[in-house]
C-alpha cells in the first residue's frame, strides 16, 4: 500500500508540475509607481479587453499569471492609468520579467517575441516622431512656397522609405505574430502604411504563412478575413482597369467541370446574370417553376443565362445543377459572401439579377416574376 501511495503521490506531483509549467507568468516592476494599480489587458483583435488589475508593492513590484492556450499566443498590454507601459506577445509557458516606468519606457527579458514586438514599436515611434516633426514644419509655411514643396517631397520620401522597411520586416518575419501590428500600422492615425490595393498580396501571403504555425490564433483568423476583403477589392480594381470599352465589369468563374467561363464571352442577344445559392430551397423551386420553362421558350431566340452561385459548398451546388438539369451557364468560385462579384455588382439580396442586351447593361427594374420576365424578353427577342 505504501508503494501505491508513493506512486499516486508522484503522479499527483507530476500533474501539478505540468499544470504550473503551463502557466504564463509576468514578473514586473514599475520603477516610479509603488503601491499603485497596473491594468492587464488583452488585445481582442481590434479592442482592448481588461483581464485584471494588479497592485504593485512598496517597491513597485508585482506578479501576474494567466492561462494561455497552446499554439495561441496573445498580445498582452500593461497600463498605468491611461498610459501603456508595456507591450507583450506571450505564449503558453512564457515567464517574462518586465521593467517599466510611468512614462511608457519598458524592457522585457525572457521572450524573443516580446523583444521583436518592442523593436517594432520602437521603430514605429521613431518614424512617427520624425514624420510629425516634418509635418509641423510644413504647417508653419506658405503652402505655395518652394520651401513647402521641398518639405512635402521629404515627407513622401520618409513614407516610402518606411513602407519599404516595413515590407522587409514582414517578409523576414513572416511566421512571427509581430507582423500583425505592422500590417495595421498607420501614420498619424489616419494614413495606413499598407493602404495600397496591391498590399492585399502581402496580407494574403502573411496570412497563409502564419496559418501554418498558428492555425487557431484569433489574430491569424482576423488577418485571413482582412486578406480576403482586400483581395476582393484588388480583383475588382483589376477588372475595372481591364474592362476596356465593355459597358460592364467582366466575371470569370469556373463551371461544374472546373472550366473558367467569362461573362463577356457569352453568346446571346439578351444575357441574364443571375445571382443565387443552391442552399436556398425557394431558389431551387424558382429554377424549376420559372427559370427552366422561360429558358426553354426563349433560348433559341437569343436568350442565355449566366448563373452565378454564391455557395461555399461547391459539391452541393454542382449536385443541384446536375440534379435539376440546369442547362444554362452555371459558375461558382466557392467564396460565398467573400466573392468579389458581390461588391462589383452591389448584390444586396439573392436571388438578384440584371440583363445585358446587345452587350449593354439594362435595368432589371420591374422584373419580379415569370410574367414580368416573359414580358421583358418578348419585347427584346422578336
Amino acid at each position: 500500500m505504501r508503494n501505491v501511495s508513493l506512486s499516486l503521490a508522484a503522479l499527483a506531483a507530476a500533474a501539478l508540475l505540468v499544470s504550473c509549467t503551463g502557466k504564463t507568468a509576468i514578473e514586473g516592476v514599475v520603477t516610479d509607481a509603488p503601491e499603485s494599480d497596473v491594468v492587464v489587458s488583452l488585445l481582442d483583435v481590434n479592442r482592448y479587453q481588461v483581464l485584471d488589475t494588479v497592485k504593485t508593492d512598496a517597491t513597485g513590484h508585482y506578479n501576474y499569471k494567466l492561462d494561455l492556450k497552446k499554439g495561441q499566443p496573445e498580445f498582452i498590454y500593461l497600463f498605468h492609468g491611461d498610459r501603456r507601459i508595456a507591450s507583450l506577445l506571450l505564449q503558453q509557458g512564457d515567464k517574462v520579467k518586465v521593467t517599466s516606468d510611468t512614462l511608457g519606457n519598458y524592457s522585457v527579458t525572457g521572450s524573443a517575441e516580446c523583444d521583436r514586438l518592442a523593436e517594432v514599436e520602437r521603430v514605429q515611434t521613431e518614424f512617427g516622431n520624425k514624420f510629425a516633426a516634418t509635418q509641423a514644419r510644413l504647417a508653419d509655411m506658405d503652402p505655395s512656397s518652394p520651401e513647402a514643396a521641398v518639405i512635402r517631397a521629404d515627407l513622401s520620401r520618409q513614407y516610402v522609405a518606411y513602407y519599404r522597411e516595413r515590407v522587409k520586416y514582414i517578409l523576414e518575419n513572416s511566421k512571427s505574430l509581430t507582423v500583425v501590428p505592422v500590417l495595421y500600422e498607420s501614420v498619424g492615425g489616419t494614413l495606413p502604411v499598407f493602404g495600397q490595393a496591391t498590399d492585399a498580396i502581402h496580407f494574403r501571403n502573411i496570412s497563409d504563412s502564419l496559418k501554418t504555425v498558428y492555425p487557431e490564433s484569433r489574430y491569424v483568423k482576423a488577418l485571413e478575413n482582412e486578406a480576403a476583403r482586400r483581395t476582393s477589392y484588388l480583383e475588382i480594381d483589376n477588372r475595372i482597369k481591364s474592362a476596356g470599352e465593355v459597358s460592364f465589369i467582366d466575371i470569370e468563374m469556373p463551371d461544374i467541370n472546373g472550366k473558367n467561363l467569362k461573362l463577356s464571352e457569352v453568346d446571346g442577344k439578351v444575357v441574364m446574370v443571375y445571382f443565387w445559392a443552391s442552399e436556398n430551397a425557394e431558389q431551387k423551386m424558382f429554377n424549376l417553376d420559372v427559370m427552366k420553362p422561360v429558358y426553354a421558350d426563349y433560348k433559341d431566340k437569343g436568350f442565355e443565362i449566366y448563373a452565378v452561385s454564391l455557395d461555399t459548398d461547391k459539391t452541393r451546388w454542382a449536385s443541384t445543377v446536375r440534379n435539376q438539369h440546369l442547362d444554362w451557364i452555371n459558375v461558382c468560385d466557392g467564396r460565398g459572401a467573400s466573392s468579389p462579384v458581390i461588391a462589383t455588382y452591389n448584390v444586396q439580396t439573392i436571388p438578384s439579377l440584371f440583363f445585358l442586351v446587345d452587350g449593354e447593361v439594362v435595368s432589371s427594374t420591374g422584373v419580379r416574376n415569370e410574367a414580368t420576365l416573359r414580358s421583358f424578353l418578348s419585347a427584346r427577342l422578336k
